[in-house]
């Protein structure tokens, strides 16, 4: 079992729904105790970053990856498919919303035409970008803010498409970060997937519902064995 969780979280989040697996859950880069990457990227890069833990597993393995951990975890067995017995992946934002939110504010749209047209200063637009962005860009310093626009604008409809690995699609009912319809295309795109909707459930689904992360890894478990 290999567990990679999701922006801002850390190996934690999976500390009692992986009780008693042979599991290995990480921090990945920028988060917990991991220094951050090098460079800017998205999921592919952070795929490629963390393929030599593969290694040191004995393959293959189950993936659970929740919202940023799978992203990284569909990277990781399109880019490893003889390594990744089967995919977990819960709270990820694997697609684009169906509706997408709302503009960006006014102001901020003013100031991104201005510095591209080069009369707005590079300093001014990130004052711009400190006061309009999310909470996570705020949050986020130096390369992670470069990840986090890099990753929350990819879509995985090929990378998708490309797994044949099974993958279990466990979803909260209540997941505002990720709805429950990204799911639910995600599993038409899927050529072996099941999604299971939690009720009552929102978005961080290895802390609001760990029994039924373990219910969906043993699922995939049973499968490989």
């Amino acid at each position: 079992m290999l567990a990679l969780h999701g922006w801002g979280r850390s190996h934690r989040d999976f500390a009692e729904a992986l009780d008693g697996l042979d599991a290995l859950a990480l921090d990945l880069p920028g988060f917990g105790a991991s220094p951050p990457p090098p460079d800017g990227g998205g999921a592919e890069m952070y795929a490629k970053l963390i393929e030599p833990v593969l290694e040191a597993c004995q393959l293959p393995v189950v993936v659970v990856g929740h919202s940023f951990g799978g992203r990284v975890a569909v990277h990781l067995a399109c880019r490893r498919p003889g390594a990744v017995a089967g995919l977990v992946l819960t709270g990820a934002p694997l697609l684009h919303r169906a509706e997408r939110r709302g503009r960006p504010a006014l102001r901020y749209q003013i100031g991104r035409r201005l510095h591209r047209m080069g009369i707005l200063p590079d300093h001014r637009l990130e004052g711009l970008r400190d006061r309009y962005g999310s909470a996570d860009y705020r949050a986020a310093e130096g390369v992670m803010r470069d990840v986090l626009v890099t990753t929350v604008n990819e879509s995985y409809e090929g990378q998708l498409n490309a797994i044949s690995a099974p993958v279990e699609l466990l979803w909260g009912e209540l997941d505002d970060a990720a709805p429950p319809e990204i799911a639910t295309r995600a599993e038409a795109v899927l050529v072996n997937a099941r999604l299971t909707v939690l009720q009552g459930v929102g978005h961080f689904t290895p802390t609001e519902a760990p029994d039924e992360v373990r219910r969906a890894i043993d699922r995939l478990l049973e499968g490989a064995m």
